[in-house]
């Protein structure tokens, strides 16, 4: 049986300042990130001097054995402007060596509209044929094992509950699926974790209030950082959640981590599994039907 989206108990997720329940969480971040979305790609690029495209472009490289598939699906969750799903498919495109070959086109996933009218634009610009789906992560439209890879970039940690967050991707997913959360981390000892915790508490949120005019975004980004699970803890909640193979690389002195799993597999065909962790070392209502989805309008 596969896990449900839903947790019995209460998660631990995203809590802006002042939201009290899961509801005004989801709310708060939905419409911070919609006031910020016009300014938010300079922003990302200036705050971490453009690093984020290369965590980007490094998670993409890690499933290369996906991409030689032409019909495989997959989907960026909590996708924003759509830079994770325009980094898949580039590195997809120089996996199968032919721009021009027919493959089923990737899905990203928002529930900020604005964002994802500056992904399809950026879509078009970039001729991707990517399509973007405005939806909650926590309930999203799509059937039981729709996926073979479901990838997120800076995005988890604004889940209003990560388990059931984690339950709803292992839905989606196929036996074998495979799951990329790349997030913030805050690092907890020396030189590098007090430089970390200065620039994250004190330049950031002026900077980006300054560019952004948005006094809350950038307060919330630090905050959001420091409450998420740590590396130990998300695997720990990986695992609980029907997740294996589970594990993380660490970045930047540790700022940055990509935790990566798969769906277990049905047992006749485990054995084609022999070998996948290699190139990992090397390197419902409100949505309607689930599995009847449309592109969101520009």
């Amino acid at each position: 049986m596969r896990p449900s989206g839903k947790t019995e108990h209460p998660s631990p997720g995203s809590r802006p300042r002042g939201a009290l329940t899961e509801r005004e969480s989801a709310a708060r971040v939905r419409d911070m990130f919609s006031d910020i979305a016009p300014r938010y790609d300079l922003l990302n690029r200036l705050l971490s001097l453009r690093m984020d495209v290369k965590w980007r472009r490094r998670t993409a490289e890690k499933f290369r054995r996906i991409y030689r598939r032409t019909d495989a699906r997959i989907l960026d969750l909590c996708c924003g402007t759509g830079d994770l799903a325009l980094a898949l498919e580039n590195e997809r495109v120089r996996v199968i060596r032919d721009p021009s070959a027919h493959r089923i086109p990737i899905v990203g996933c928002d529930f900020a509209h604005p964002m994802l009218k500056l992904a399809k634009k950026k879509a078009r610009a970039a001729s991707c044929s990517a399509v973007f789906i405005n939806a909650d992560a926590l309930n999203m439209p799509f059937a039981d094992e729709t996926f073979d890879l479901v990838a997120t970039a800076f995005g988890f940690r604004n889940l209003a509950d990560y388990e059931g967050g984690l339950r709803e991707i292992a839905r989606v997913l196929k036996p074998t699926g495979r799951i990329a959360i790349l997030e913030f981390s805050e690092p907890k000892h020396g030189a590098l974790a007090r430089v970390f915790r200065f620039y994250f508490k004190r330049i950031l949120p002026v900077v980006g209030r300054a560019i952004s005019g948005n006094r809350t975004a950038y307060s919330y980004l630090p905050s959001s950082v420091s409450t998420f699970p740590s590396p130990r803890e998300l695997t720990s909640l990986m695992t609980k959640t029907g997740f294996t193979d589970v594990r993380h690389e660490s970045w930047n002195f540790g700022g940055v981590i990509l935790h990566t799993a798969r769906t277990p597999a049905v047992p006749e065909i485990e054995v084609e599994l022999e070998g996948e962790s290699e190139n990992f070392s090397r390197g419902n209502t409100n949505a309607g039907n689930r599995g009847d989805y449309s592109e969101t309008e520009s």
